[in-house]
């Protein structure tokens, strides 16, 4: 079964999310726990923290069908020793809220070496955190995203998460979110039914179909292999009509998050409907 969600806002406390994912019909759902542009933030009361349980409850999303997001200011694998330093307390945090809302997964994209280390030393320096972090938590599975390889981006293939999945210590607590538009301009082609097949092929022998936790659903008005992160609206951009079909036909992708991050909220209830159409 496909669970189709989006990333829904938590602006007026985590507790809210679920009512907001249960509004636009979303069988799973994503959100930040804390503010994703700052280092810090509030950290979440207990009655906020129960009032969430209570709502996931209420609207029947289990912890194996929410796929929290961190912040976009951590990078586990910075080689500036300060940046690095915060980051891993940032990301120690976002675990912790996690353990404190009953979720199992926290999503990351996995970290930039900004051109002053070696691709494999700042790969090897992501598990390196990773193992950190969940040396210091129980039940939270860290769920690496790959990206675009924008700028300095690490994780845009499928040898890099290998990579750092292979160095984590705690397989039992390391998974992949696999975002559709990254995939793309990252140079992965899934357009025709043959590029299709070969694509998602190669990321079950490369890094394996266990480790996939989530994805996200988003569509690119950016050519294949540009490298460049530009999220569109289901089928208007280079992700045509047969791709999603095949995707929602496509039996691997059951029973985890399928999370929208296209950019215009407002048709979030209909991008839902239409891809669960899809399904013959």
């Amino acid at each position: 079964m496909k669970y189709i969600g989006a990333h829904v806002s938590a602006e007026q406390g985590v507790s809210h999310a679920p009512l907001n994912a249960h509004l636009i019909g979303a069988q799973s759902f994503a959100l930040f726990t804390r503010n994703p542009s700052r280092w810090t933030s509030k950290a979440i009361t207990a009655a906020e923290a129960n009032a969430f349980k209570e709502n996931c409850k209420k609207y029947g999303y289990t912890p194996d069908l929410i796929l929290p997001h961190d912040s976009f200011l951590i990078n586990l694998g910075s080689p500036d020793t300060d940046k690095l330093k915060k980051s891993r307390e940032a990301f120690l945090d976002e675990l912790r809220r996690c353990e404190q809302l009953g979720l199992t997964m926290l999503n990351f994209h996995p970290g930039s070496h900004l051109n002053l280390i070696e691709v494999d030393a700042c790969l090897d320096l992501i598990a390196d955190s990773i193992n950190d972090a969940l040396d210091k938590t129980t039940g939270v599975k860290a769920v690496i995203e790959n990206t675009a390889g924008q700028g300095s981006n690490l994780g845009y293939s499928f040898e890099q998460l290998a990579r750092i999945i292979d160095r984590v210590e705690d397989k039992n607590r390391v998974g992949v979110c696999i975002d559709t538009c990254h995939a793309y301009t990252a140079g992965y082609d899934m357009v025709s039914e043959e590029a299709y097949k070969r694509t998602w092929d190669d990321f079950g022998r490369i890094v394996g179909y266990d480790y996939l936790c989530g994805m996200h659903l988003n569509d690119t008005i950016k050519a294949l292999g540009s490298k460049v992160d530009r999220h569109a609206p289901i089928a208007s951009g280079n992700l045509d009509e047969g791709f999603w079909h095949r995707l929602m036909n496509d039996p691997r992708m059951d029973g985890i998050p399928l999370i929208l991050e296209t950019p215009n909220e407002e048709i979030w209830a209909q991008e839902i409907k239409r891809l669960y159409a899809m399904i013959d």
